[in-house]
Formats: structure tokens, C-alpha cells, sequence
């Protein structure tokens, strides 16, 4: 449990830093974001070796869910753009302010990077350690849980109340799949990268 909090808590600095308006201007965000994702999923591999055995990575089943957890949460984000915008008059400008953070980028490397790195890194952490560690030493439903609102949480030094829902929406339906299909880990994991680059890159909202 120790190893577990030491994540965690590393997780929450690392995301305050890139997040933090007081230090989200000194770094690179893309840059950082790369480095605290991959550093994390190796960590957490250390910690729990092993826990890509017995997954179907090259399953076209999985990749095909991937595809279809992916669409099916871009269509739920913008659903929910056009509620938020609808209800409240700050939703466009901060869902905006998160758009900016691409300015200056090759839209190149930003999609080399979510596809390969960040969005794998993030779900091989997030899911695949602190999930399924805290599901074996609890439960199934106090892990998703539990996970759901860390992985929310670390979002909330950007003071942008859209980021912290959308943050809590995807960690939910990515959580909410690994509670109830364990073995769907793969798709999960394709479906976040390919999320990542749809939402910013490919097919913005």
C-alpha cells in the first residue's frame, strides 16, 4: 500500500505542476505531460510486474472495441459541449482555454505523442495499477471508485470547472469498463489513445 500512495501522490504533484497557474508557465505541457505519463507506467510496472499477461493486444476484437469506446465517448463529449454551453456562459471560453494549450504544437507530434505515449501511459497507470491494485486489495466497486476520483481530482489545480468534468467523465466510463470487463483492458487502452487525438487533434468539439 505504501508503493500505491507513493504513486498517487507523485501523480498529484506531477499533475499540479503542469496544471497550476503558477506553475503550468514554466513548463512545456506536452513535454511534461509525456514525461509524468510514461514515468508513471513504468513505475507502476516496476511495483506490479506482470500485469499485461494473459491480455489479447492483438486481438482485432479488442482493437475494434477500441474504436467503438472511443466514438461512442467523443459523441458523449459533444453531447455534453452542447448541454454545458447551453447552461452555463463560461463552458465555451474555459473548454477553449484547454484547446489553447495546443497552440505552438505540431499537430504531428501532438498526435505521435497522445497515440504512442501519453494515452497508453496514462491507462497502463491508472487502470492497470492503481484500479485493478486497490480492486484486489478492496473491492471491485471501491477500486473503480476510488480511482475515478484521484484520477479526477489531479485535474483541479488548473481551476477550469470543464477539464474537472471531463476528466471525471472519461475516468468514469474507462473505470466503469475495467469494473465490469477486466479483460477488455486492451480496448480500453486503444480507446483512450485514440479519444486523446480525436477530441484534440482530428475531430475537436
Amino acid at each position: 500500500m505504501k508503493k500505491m500512495i507513493f504513486a498517487i501522490l507523485l501523480a498529484a504533484t506531477l499533475w499540479t505542476i503542469m496544471f497550476s497557474p503558477w506553475t503550468a508557465p514554466h513548463v512545456s505541457f506536452w513535454w511534461m505531460m509525456t514525461f509524468s505519463a510514461v514515468t508513471l507506467s513504468v513505475m507502476s510496472t516496476c511495483f506490479c510486474p506482470g500485469w499485461w499477461s494473459g491480455m489479447k493486444w492483438l486481438s482485432p476484437a479488442q482493437w475494434l472495441l477500441g474504436v467503438v469506446i472511443a466514438a461512442s465517448l467523443w459523441g458523449v463529449f459533444w453531447l455534453g459541449d452542447k448541454m454545458s454551453a447551453w447552461m452555463f456562459d463560461f463552458a465555451r471560453p474555459q473548454v477553449d482555454m484547454i484547446y489553447g494549450m495546443r497552440d505552438g504544437y505540431s499537430p504531428w507530434l501532438l498526435t505521435g505523442l497522445m497515440l504512442f505515449l501519453i494515452g497508453p501511459a496514462e491507462e497502463i497507470f491508472w487502470r492497470g495499477y492503481v484500479q485493478r491494485q486497490l480492486s484486489a486489495r478492496w473491492s471491485a466497486n471501491v477500486g473503480f471508485v476510488v480511482t475515478t476520483l484521484v484520477y479526477s481530482l489531479v485535474h483541479i489545480s488548473k481551476c477550469n470547472f470543464m477539464l474537472l468534468m471531463a476528466a471525471a467523465v472519461a475516468g468514469f466510463a474507462w473505470g466503469f469498463l475495467y469494473r465490469v470487463r477486466p479483460q477488455w483492458f486492451p480496448a480500453i487502452v486503444i480507446s483512450h489513445a485514440l479519444w486523446d487525438v480525436a477530441v484534440f487533434i482530428w475531430f475537436p468539439i
